[in-house]
């Protein structure tokens, strides 16, 4: 995978694409290639970049906290969203527990699926020695229920775009679910898509995010343009 966190984003970590900022939080529109939270790569994670950011920004001498509620994989791409106070983090991972954030998705696929609008029910497990989900059509005793609601918005040269509303929020889900259908999400070698792209991303964005605000109570809906690729063009037109 390529690490998009480069060294001129370091130096210049104005560069991030910020969606929204208060006191409480701030958004951001990631990357494919971003890591959102440090792991054994080593690789610079975002949430260190978006600290830089924050520090640089206000002239904070010290060191910057910034909590993070969620994640994205690191080959998709769209709204992330932290917390810049430890009070408001609890509160913001509340939320997403809860399943009180609506997110939208998304996902550029090559089968057409059966139906143009459907809801996905699967029992997910998940395989951590190979960091990945097996979607079933029955429950398993292992498995975690997985829903989401997908509608076809855009036909494409060869490729076919879904709007997803993932209404639970499990490991892989949206890739091991359209996979288990047959229409594996472009590029996702993983999960049964014959190629990989060049960046090593997968047409999976994360383009919009609703959510009633932790501390100030009014409600919020962040969206984000996906990257710039000649099939997200087409899309972001619709």
């Amino acid at each position: 995978m390529v690490n998009l966190v480069d060294s001129k984003i370091i130096s210049n970590p104005n560069n991030l694409k910020v969606l929204y900022e208060d006191n409480h939080l701030i958004a951001i529109n990631k990357r494919p290639g971003d890591i959102v939270q440090g792991d054994k790569t080593g690789d610079m994670p975002l949430n260190e970049v978006v600290k830089l950011f924050l520090k640089k920004k206000y002239k904070k001498p010290g060191n910057v906290y910034l909590g993070v509620a969620h994640r994205l994989d690191r080959p998709t791409s769209g709204i992330i969203v932290f917390a810049k106070t430890s009070k408001v983090l609890p509160r913001l991972n509340k939320l997403f527990a809860e399943k009180k954030a609506k997110k939208t998705y998304w996902a550029i696929v090559k089968n057409l699926p059966e139906k143009d609008s459907d809801t996905l029910v699967h029992w997910l497990s998940r395989n951590t020695k190979q960091n990945k989900s097996y979607a079933h059509t029955h429950e398993i005793a292992s498995g975690k229920k997985a829903v989401l609601e997908y509608r076809i918005f855009q036909k494409l040269n060869n490729y076919y775009a879904l709007e997803i509303d993932l209404l639970t929020g499990r490991h892989h889900q949206i890739r091991a679910q359209l996979a288990a259908i047959g229409c594996p999400i472009k590029g996702d070698l993983k999960y049964g898509f014959d190629r990989s792209n060049k960046d090593a991303s997968i047409h999976l964005h994360a383009q919009s995010l609703s959510f009633v605000h932790p501390v100030q109570k009014s409600a919020i809906t962040l969206t984000a343009s996906p990257p710039d690729d000649p099939l997200w063009n087409i899309c972001a037109k619709k």
